[in-house]
């Protein structure tokens, strides 16, 4: 049944997870979201996240989740039957079983081919639980697992939980996203230990991208890779993000790794801070998404469905240092060239 979703994720992919387009009013706008997915098809990802962190959580507690999830399938159906190429479309889906189980149909419903599955709604159970219920919702739609920092929301699980999460026959990809070096080694040697070569592993540690990208994880005899991005941080600067994936999958998996790559990593991680905040606890994360976004016209304004939800401070004058620090990771000319057909 997911087949065809594990060959096309092992190609490796940027795939971005959508923000959310408010007005002034802190309702939905349907053009300017809409602009954001032809933006994100008019880069070149091969595929998007919709209804996760980036697109705020709270679209459930405000009756969006559905809007949002069938704008951006329309969307996407409609710019890729301009010109057909291969597409994934993932949905956030959420909470104890019984919603995730909802949530799961009802990207069923509206085309989405996967789940990225937040364990949020899970904090203080035993492990064994949680399996319990992704076996269960891996029923309904394939998983990609979702190791999130608890920073944001997310727990540390163990060795043992990924290795058994491994077992799940319709795991399809895991998003590894705990910002640790440790705990990020901890799911790739569970992955390969598990003998499972078609879980397919996305990098999620929007501090250490190129880092991930660039690394063999090598256990004895066997070498896992991290194929991808399910990012946030590639929501913005997205044709550049793109074409970053592409020049590293282009040096091959035995190539060695200039210093240039290295400073390149170190110039992500900092367009990452500024983007992020971890510097207050990532409490500006979505608001600088949508900063940035709303510099370049693709949003109307910054504003959240929390109203508590705004930039830190300082958090502008730091966007502003890495655009020009780093302009060859900016990709303001291309969304100038494109905006207005994006917005018709």
């Amino acid at each position: 049944m997911s087949q065809h979703l594990r060959d096309h994720l092992r190609v490796g992919h940027a795939i971005p997870a959508q923000p959310l387009a408010l007005d002034e009013n802190r309702k939905l706008s349907e053009k300017h979201q809409k602009a954001l997915t032809r933006y994100y098809v008019a880069a070149g990802v091969g595929g998007l996240a919709v209804g996760v962190h980036s697109t705020q959580f709270e679209i459930r507690e405000h009756g969006l989740l559905e809007p949002v999830l069938e704008l951006a399938s329309r969307t996407i159906d409609e710019e890729l039957a301009k010109k057909p190429r291969p597409f994934i479309k993932i949905s956030g889906v959420c909470g104890r079983t019984e919603q995730a189980i909802a949530e799961a149909g009802l990207a069923r419903k509206h085309g989405y081919e996967a789940s990225l599955l937040s364990l949020g709604a899970w904090k203080g159970e035993e492990e064994c639980a949680i399996l319990e219920h992704v076996r269960t919702v891996s029923q309904t739609i394939p998983v990609i697992g979702f190791y999130l920092q608890p920073s944001v929301g997310g727990r540390t699980f163990s060795y043992d939980f990924w290795r058994k999460f491994s077992e799940i026959e319709n795991i399809i990809a895991i998003k590894i996203a705990p910002f640790n070096r440790y705990q990020t080694i901890d799911v790739v040697r569970a992955v390969a230990d598990a003998g499972r070569e078609d879980i397919v592993l996305y990098t999620g540690n929007d501090d250490t991208i190129v880092a991930d990208l660039l690394t063999p994880f090598r256990f004895g005899s066997t070498t896992r890779r991290i194929a991808g991005g399910l990012l946030g941080h590639w929501g913005v600067w997205t044709q550049k993000s793109v074409q970053l994936l592409e020049e590293i999958k282009a040096l091959g998996p035995d190539a060695p790794v200039s210093r240039e790559w290295l400073a390149k990593a170190v110039a992500v991680t900092d367009m990452n801070a500024a983007l992020f905040d971890p510097a207050h606890g990532f409490a500006g994360c979505i608001p600088g998404i949508l900063e940035v976004l709303r510099r370049q016209g693709l949003v109307p304004t910054i504003n959240c469905l929390n109203p508590h939800e705004v930039l830190s401070p300082g958090q502008a004058e730091e966007l502003t240092r890495v655009c020009r620090a780093y302009p060859e990771l900016v990709d303001d000319e291309f969304v100038a060239a494109h905006l207005d057909e994006w917005l018709r």
